[in-house]
């Protein structure tokens, strides 16, 4: 428990030395494809949450999605690629091929849905290669071009204020 704490500490410092050195542009093109990082200790309504996105233009099949889970039960279904804490070594890295493509991926936007800090979501978040990243304003203001101020809990205003301001910002 004290080293994971502990790992994610020194994880975090290492992103958040990371980003003060680091500045990217936001792209301009349009918006197709998307990446969808999702906690699901705190959200567990992941085909809401992807139906709303769908409702919104966005192709299904155009969307990629991984969850992060504490712990892994084997009575559990997957439907999407699962990753846990265990894939973050003390490198920063992760050991964990599912979550290395999802990274290497380009994605048009990629949506960091989550709203409380751990170590390894920062992380993919900040490796992705997206060309836009959306998330919530709770997480730390420079991982993300875009921050909506809500809750997990309330996905139907999260997905109503991005599309919102991504047709504001000439991206849909």
């Amino acid at each position: 428990m004290l080293l994971n704490y502990l790992k994610g500490f020194l994880v975090k410092k290492r992103i958040k030395n990371s980003l003060l050195t680091e500045r990217t542009i936001p792209s301009s093109k349009e918006i197709k494809t998307v990446g969808l990082l999702i906690d699901e200790n705190y959200f567990s309504e992941k085909k809401e949450l992807i139906d709303q996105i769908v409702s919104n233009g966005i192709l299904r099949e155009d969307i990629q999605v991984i969850v992060f889970k504490n712990r892994l039960s084997k009575s559990n279904s997957r439907d999407y690629p699962v990753f846990t804490p265990k894939s973050l070594n003390w490198k920063a890295t992760i050991d964990n091929t599912a979550v290395t493509e999802f990274v290497n991926r380009e994605f048009d936007l990629l949506i960091s849905y989550y709203d409380v800090e751990k170590a390894i979501l920062l992380l993919v978040t900040h490796l992705s290669k997206a060309d836009f990243k959306a998330g919530f304003a709770s997480i730390d203001k420079r991982l993300n071009d875009l921050m909506i101020n809500s809750t997990a809990e309330n996905h139907k205003v999260f997905v109503h204020e991005l599309f919102r301001y991504l047709k504001i910002l000439n991206k849909i």
